[in-house]
Order: C-alpha cells, then sequence, then structure tokens
C-alpha cells in the first residue's frame, strides 16, 4: 500500500472518538431544522412556505449590475484588495444617515461595523459578551437563528412570552427583577418567528423594566423597513441609547447573496467588536460593500422599499384570506402587519411536525414551531413564509395545507 493510499484510509476509518474531540460547546448546540427543509424543498414542484426568502423578482438586478460595473470601471482594482475591519466608510455613513433621517437616532459612522449579515453580528455579539452560564432572556418563541448561535456560547436562555402587543412586560419584569441578566435578544419589529409587532407603549416598558440594570439589549432590526404601512416605529435604543446595540440588514431590501449587515453600538462594545471582527474575517466582503454603496448613491431605496412593502402586503393579505377561506375555525394566526411571516397555531391533536411531514407529500413545505422554543415548547405552530410565493401559489399551498390539517380533527 502506498503512502498516499494509506492516508486516505486512515481519514476514511477516523479512529478519534468523536465526543471527546469535539468542542463542549458543539454538543449543545442545535442543529439548524431549515437546512434540513431547505433540502427538501428545492424541487420547484413544491410550494415552499418554509424558508424565509425574500421575493426575487424584487431584486433590482439590473440596478445592481450597473453598480458593479461602475464600481469595476471606476476603482476595480482598490474594490478587489484587502480593505479597513470596520468596512467601507461612505457605506457607514449611508446607514447612519438613514437611521437619523427613519428613526431620529444620532449615530456616528464609528459606531457602525459592516458585518456578513447581521447573523454575524450576533455571533460577535456572543463571542465578546456572554460566558457559560450567562442569563440570556429572549422572546418566546425566539428567532432560531439567533438561539442556534448563541447557544455555542453556552448561556442560560430564559425564554418570555409574547402577546398580540410584543413582550408580556409583566413576565419579562419579573425576569428581569431579582436576577443578574446579561443580555436581552428581541425583534421588535415583524418579529420572527411570530410576525408580532411591539407596540410604542411595550417598547417603552421594556426600556423602563431595564433602565438602571446591566443587561445589554440587543435590538435585532431586520425588518424595520418591511413594515406595511412604511411608517416607522421607534427602536428601543431611542430610549436607552447607551445600553442597546442594534443590528440592521441589507438582505431585505437589497438582497441577501450580497451578505451584508452592520451592528451599531455603543463605543467601548464596538472596540470589543472590531477585535472579534478581525480575528474572525478580517473584513467583510469588500466588493459587495462597494457594490452596495455606489448603487445606493444611484437608487432611490426609498421607492425601492416602497414596492418591496406593497408586494409583501398583497402576498400576506393573500395568504390570510387563504387561510380563511380554507381553514378549520379552530386553528388561529397571527395578523402581520410587515416582514415575512405568519405564526399559525394549530388545533388539539394536530401535531406541527406531522403536519410538516403529510404536507411535504401534498407538495407544500411549512415549518413546525418546535426550534423556535428552547424549553420544548412550539409543538402545535407552524411558521409560514409568504414572500418568496405569489398570490396565487400561496392560494394554492394553504388549499392543499387546509386538508392535511382537517385530515387529523376527523
Amino acid at each position: 500500500m502506498d503512502k498516499k493510499t494509506k492516508n486516505v484510509r486512515n481519514m476514511t476509518h477516523w479512529p478519534i472518538k468523536t465526543p471527546t474531540v469535539f468542542a463542549r460547546r458543539m454538543l449543545a448546540t442545535p442543529k439548524s431544522f431549515i437546512r434540513e427543509i431547505l433540502k427538501v424543498t428545492e424541487n420547484p414542484e413544491i410550494i415552499s412556505f418554509a424558508g424565509g426568502l425574500p421575493n426575487p423578482g424584487l431584486i433590482d438586478v439590473k440596478g445592481l449590475a450597473q453598480a458593479a460595473a461602475d464600481v469595476f470601471a471606476s476603482d476595480g482594482r482598490t474594490a478587489l484588495q484587502y480593505s479597513t475591519i470596520e468596512g467601507y466608510l461612505p457605506l457607514r455613513r449611508f446607514i447612519a444617515d438613514r437611521y437619523k433621517k427613519r428613526l431620529g437616532l444620532a449615530i456616528s459612522p464609528d459606531e457602525i461595523l459592516i458585518t456578513n449579515g447581521s447573523q454575524q453580528c450576533l455571533d460577535l455579539i456572543g463571542k465578546v459578551l456572554i460566558d457559560p452560564g450567562d442569563r440570556i432572556i429572549i422572546e418566546r418563541p425566539g428567532y432560531l437563528g439567533a438561539i442556534q448561535v448563541f447557544s455555542l456560547y453556552e448561556p442560560v436562555f430564559v425564554p418570555v412570552n409574547l402577546n398580540a402587543g410584543g413582550m408580556d412586560t409583566a413576565a419579562f419584569e419579573s425576569a428581569v427583577s431579582g436576577y443578574d441578566t446579561k443580555l436581552f435578544y428581541g425583534i421588535p419589529n415583524s418579529q420572527n418567528p411570530s410576525g408580532i409587532t411591539y407596540s410604542v407603549a411595550c417598547r417603552k416598558i421594556c426600556a423602563e423594566i431595564l433602565k438602571g440594570t446591566n443587561t445589554i439589549i440587543v435590538e435585532d432590526d431586520a425588518y424595520g423597513e418591511l413594515h406595511f404601512s412604511g411608517k416607522s416605529l421607534p427602536p428601543i435604543k431611542k430610549y436607552l441609547p447607551d445600553q442597546t446595540i442594534l443590528t440592521g440588514s441589507f438582505s431585505k431590501i437589497i438582497a441577501p447573496g450580497m451578505r451584508l449587515g452592520w451592528v451599531c453600538a455603543p463605543r467601548q462594545i464596538m472596540d470589543q467588536l472590531i477585535i472579534a471582527k478581525q480575528a474572525s474575517d478580517l473584513h467583510s466582503n469588500y466588493l459587495s460593500q462597494r457594490i452596495a454603496s455606489r448603487y445606493l448613491e444611484e437608487a432611490d431605496l426609498d421607492v425601492h422599499i416602497g414596492k418591496i412593502r406593497a408586494a409583501y402586503h398583497e402576498q400576506a393579505h393573500a395568504m390570510i384570506d387563504a387561510m380563511q377561506d380554507n381553514l378549520p375555525a379552530s386553528v388561529s394566526w397571527s395578523q402581520p402587519e410587515g416582514g415575512m411571516f405568519v405564526w399559525v397555531t394549530l388545533p388539539v391533536g394536530c401535531p406541527a411536525v406531522d403536519v410538516f411531514t403529510e404536507a411535504l407529500k401534498k407538495q407544500v413545505a411549512v415549518l413546525p414551531g418546535l426550534p423556535f422554543y428552547v424549553d420544548g415548547g412550539g409543538t402545535d405552530t407552524l411558521r409560514l413564509n409568504f414572500s418568496n410565493a405569489t398570490p396565487a401559489r400561496i392560494t394554492e399551498g394553504v388549499e392543499r395545507l387546509s386538508k392535511v390539517i382537517q385530515s387529523f380533527n376527523r
């Protein structure tokens, strides 16, 4: 046996016992349920409500292509070189200016760090803030991407129920009082997975409860631009600016494939995030940053986002109307004011995982609610995405889903 063949065989028959070789944190980190579902839903015959994909027809391919051509023509060699950790300054200035315009926040570009999507924001925050055993308050149901990434740092999750107006503020106050809580993570605008938007009163109460504590607020604003009415609700950061980290994303308003997000944090926290970012990947894709910045110089972003809002509003209504027309009265759902999701609660005796399995047989994919809970709940819930299907496909998909649900109620 030659040396090369021997090495290949040794790799194939790895002799090390995996539970002892992998870091402890990996054993406590949940797998991505969505990843497995998306493998199944690659079939174009399947109507998928399972993912969280923006509408591809609303990506301005022509405008982005022109922006890319402009960057290559005017400064291609620089755009293809290494760059600064913090990110392209004109892009950070744009974000800061938009915070001022939309939300009345006085943000310096130095308080903004460009990341590989908003998911990397959460990973960097986890690296610099979370130690094993730290207490983290999250929404119930909570964003599974945050649950997965924070799990790597071995915290203790404290879930607090959502209601129609946002956090259950009485339960939230009880969760905060008398405890040393490292951070609170929430999505006040069009929450993922529930679609719920916090009322202004809820935001103020949450800020008041956390005022004077050492708890850091991580306010995920991936969907803030997608309120169907076009209005911008005040962020929690407005009430506790020095205690709040804001995260944002271009994935929902320009293109997810560019992998561009950002984190906005107080200076002391930002210094640590920059160190973690440098250690992680040196800097985010500089070419994408330059193309996005050029695109934003030329495009009317407000007009573009207005088209997205209008389309998503139509798609959301198509889903709600189809559910009202087809689903049994024992099924309930959220009424999203924006974003990309509807949250469905199934009747007793109708397990979500079984609905998922049977629905796939009818070529419609849904996402069971189980992975959005850290305490074993959600067995009777589904998250449905409306942004990646036409109204006609939404109606057809809901009709198929209704037949599945009704089959469990006989």
